[in-house]
């Protein structure tokens, strides 16, 4: 015996079947049966089955239980004379999906009436164009009030993501994160929030924005954080990008910028020879500017300034040991410290008459010169080859190394040991500019 679908899952109302003769009429003393006569109430009694049921029509949104899943489709009891069906095709937005995943048994849920008897005299439902419809609702709303939208990644597609958030929303890949991303893959299946740009609801077009989000949040934790950013305190931070002009430190909660002049004391022409991306600094807040969210930051004010180092431990007329590392017609540069050069003017590189400062020097090479001027506000010593020449006080970091009897002669050391004291000094200082 087959049955049809609407047999097995059509409901019946129950009656009494039970005969009543008097409830069907009556017989004369002849014996002749008398119908009996229809009443108001019997007009009723059908409208009052029907009234048991809720009024379905086709495009109307209708909740429901879930009684049964299959892998093909869900039944939901609506309160009408059948159970609906949602076939799994129309339980959700992404396809091929297990229905039990969608939904549980016992579950209310709202759906769509698709067609009231189909060929095979089911009452088709969707599940997903009824989220659609509610959908449209919110998502208008949503955009109208500046708001956000949260759903899953189910798909990469060209050029981006496609977004369940009740309508399938189009994320371009220049929108998923601050930067441009490559690699869209790692989202799929990942929950996320997101502007809304356009929504046109004839054309089904919603196009997203995530970076809107990630900015807004990074605009929130920057104001908070420039509102307890000091200048002239220090803080650690850990280098996040490097430029021909300076380096980028993420301080926790924006960037600032070291910039090239700040890096050190001494000249820097590569930034990348001072630091590399990913190095922990410590740095000092110069400049807050709250308006265009720059910070302007120093790693070298964190560090001792060479020059009142120098000037501490120097005087003038005292003799130091130094390398030549530029000339120029009026004279020669001469690192006598870490990030300290001063000049030999051309005047005082011979007892003698110079034309040039080639005749008497050359760059690299190694030479006591005696410090016949100290100008720390300017940053300037003046220095002497020919005073050097006529002796003086040697400075104190050479003392140990270059002691000398009244005749002259060096004590205390051998001259290997003086070479490798002179070595480890400018070793020390790094290699002089050319």
């Amino acid at each position: 015996m087959s049955y049809s679908y609407s047999s097995i899952h059509r409901k019946q109302p129950v009656t009494d079947t039970t005969l009543n003769p008097a409830a069907m009429g009556t017989f004369d003393q002849s014996g002749n049966y008398i119908p009996r006569k229809i009443t108001e109430r019997d007009a009723s009694f059908a409208d009052e089955i029907n009234n048991t049921f809720v009024e379905i029509k086709e495009g109307k949104l209708v909740a429901g239980t879930v009684v049964r899943i299959t892998r093909e489709e869900v039944l939901l009891e609506i309160g009408y004379k059948t159970e609906g069906v949602i076939l799994a095709r129309e339980l959700a937005i992404r396809q091929d999906i297990d229905p039990n995943t969608v939904v549980k048994l016992g579950e209310k849920i709202e759906a769509l009436v698709l067609t009231l008897e189909d060929k095979e005299g089911r009452l088709l439902l969707s599940k997903k164009r009824a989220q659609y419809e509610r959908a449209w609702g919110d998502v208008e709303r949503i955009k109208n009030e500046d708001g956000t939208v949260e759903g899953h990644v189910i798909e990469e597609v060209k050029g981006g993501l496609i977004v369940d958030i009740g309508l399938r929303g189009f994320l371009p890949a220049s929108l998923v994160e601050l930067r441009r991303v490559k690699d869209l893959a790692p989202y799929v299946g990942q929950k996320i929030q997101a502007k809304i740009l356009e929504l046109d609801r004839q054309r089904n077009n919603v196009v997203l924005s995530r970076r809107a989000v990630l900015e807004a949040t990074q605009r929130e934790s920057r104001d908070g954080f420039l509102v307890n950013l000091k200048v002239g305190e220090v803080r650690k931070g850990r280098v996040s990008s490097i430029v021909a002009f300076g380096v980028f430190v993420d301080l926790g909660g924006m960037d600032g910028l070291i910039h090239v002049s700040e890096l050190s004391w001494k000249h820097v022409d590569n930034p990348n020879d001072i630091v590399k991306i990913g190095d922990e600094v410590e740095v000092k807040v110069l400049e807050i500017d709250g308006d265009r969210e720059r910070i302007s930051l120093s790693l070298k004010a964190t560090q001792q300034d060479p020059w009142q180092a120098f000037a501490h431990g120097h005087a003038v007329n005292q003799l130091v040991y130094g390398r030549v590392t530029k000339i120029v017609p009026f004279g020669a540069f001469v690192q006598v410290g870490d990030g300290i050069e001063g000049l030999v003017h051309i005047s005082e590189m011979s007892s003698h008459h110079v034309e040039a400062p080639e005749q008497v020097v050359t760059p690299g090479e190694e030479l006591w010169v005696k410090i016949i001027d100290l100008d720390l506000a300017r940053r300037r010593i003046s220095l002497s080859i020919k005073q050097a020449a006529e002796g003086g006080e040697l400075a104190p970091e050479y003392r140990d190394q270059f002691k000398a009897d009244e005749q002259g002669n060096w004590v205390g050391t051998d001259d290997a040991t003086r070479e490798a004291a002179w070595g480890d000094m400018f070793q020390a200082e790094g290699q002089p500019n050319t």
